[in-house]
């Protein structure tokens, strides 16, 4: 048996309050293994209540059921965070949004004297994606770095580099992971403690997210959770990859994280729980102008039915996220995946998305 032949498993699903039909969450979920995933699990808050479902296997060659309360590595979600913790040193006027990259860390960006805090948020910096220095998977290089310690200094480094993508800071928009390991820096000089330490007596800790966890270096996730996957031929072969040295994604996305917790601090964020009423109206404006739909570590949608919802997705190789909310918090969606690589899943979890806040 090859590792893609995924064993079926029974779906399973937390009840929702009698007469609500939540039918066609379950098979969204159960659409998005059908559709390339080896499990998936999903939490959905509305005025109904709350349910939780999952489908697929947590592990190839298993019928194991995926948890529905398990943890997994949340990726680019990690930049709302980070996001939220730099907006809240600027309301207490520890920093400021046109502060440059010059003033915090001399010397690390070339023409940093240009590129601002700002500029760093909202992806308008044009400096060069470290993830594009990196190999990625199917490649041996790839996996001879799977147990490799990154700083920051070096993945900035390796970025930098490069020429940047546009000129000047500012006028354009170009995702950028390079810009959030600098901004887990600047933290850290504008407060004398490391981003984690900043996220855990923020964030983690007052809003009991006690899923939620920025791991280092370590290698494990604790706790029930998934298994996640990488190609490792031209074929499809997978790998078990779940566990792995999470410091190449730094500041950028190295968490941990349940469904849970994403709508827990989602709701918080958006419930303006976490920052000044000023400040959350500038995360959420574009950091260009054109339908651009990103602002300070934070980007918004349009369902099909014409709602708006904010959040952020996540991409960590092996695991696929997204968590996203209303503005009211009456509709709140988190779905994460492990994927097999053999089809774009897009369209799928749109629709699943759709599914949550429409119906």
């Amino acid at each position: 048996m090859t590792a893609l032949a995924v064993i079926a498993a029974p779906a399973t699903a937390t009840a929702a309050p009698m007469g609500v039909d939540r039918a066609g969450l379950q098979r969204g979920l159960d659409g998005l293994v059908a559709a390339g995933a080896v499990g998936v699990l999903a939490e959905v808050r509305d005025q109904d209540g709350v349910w939780r479902g999952a489908s697929g296997v947590a592990e190839l060659r298993t019928t194991r059921p995926v948890p529905v309360h398990g943890r997994f590595r949340a990726g680019s979600i990690t930049k709302t965070f980070v996001a939220t913790v730099v907006l809240q040193l600027v309301s207490e006027g520890r920093l400021r949004l046109d502060d440059t990259v010059e003033a915090w860390l001399p010397g690390v960006v070339p023409d940093g004297h240009r590129i601002t805090v700002r500029h760093l948020l909202n992806h308008t910096s044009g400096l060069y994606d470290v993830v594009r220095t990196l190999p990625m998977p199917p490649k041996q290089e790839f996996l001879d770095n799977r147990w490799r310690t990154w700083t920051a200094a070096e993945l900035v480094a390796r970025a930098v580099a490069n020429p940047a993508t546009f000129e000047p800071p500012g006028s354009a928009y170009a995702y950028s992971n390079t810009g959030y390991l600098l901004l887990g820096q600047i933290v850290e000089e504008a407060t004398g403690r490391s981003y984690k330490e900043e996220i855990n007596s923020r964030l983690i800790r007052p809003l009991w997210l006690s899923g939620t966890s920025l791991p280092g270096t370590s290698t494990r996730i604790r706790g029930p959770h998934p298994h996640g996957y990488v190609p490792i031929s031209q074929d499809g072969e997978l790998l078990d990859y779940t566990r792995m040295n999470p410091s190449v994604f730094g500041a950028g996305g190295e968490m941990i994280s349940t469904a849970r917790d994403l709508n827990r601090f989602f709701a918080a964020l958006l419930g303006g729980r976490l920052l000044p009423g000023q400040l959350l109206d500038e995360m959420m404006t574009p950091g260009i102008d054109g339908g651009l739909m990103y602002g300070l570590g934070l980007a918004w949608w349009d369902t099909s039915c014409g709602i708006r919802v904010y959040g952020n997705d996540g991409d960590a190789v092996a695991y696929q996220s997204w968590s996203f909310s209303t503005q009211d918090r009456r509709h709140q969606v988190t779905v994460a995946l492990t994927p097999n690589f053999r089809a774009d899943l897009d369209d799928a979890v749109d629709a699943f998305l759709d599914e949550a806040v429409c119906t």
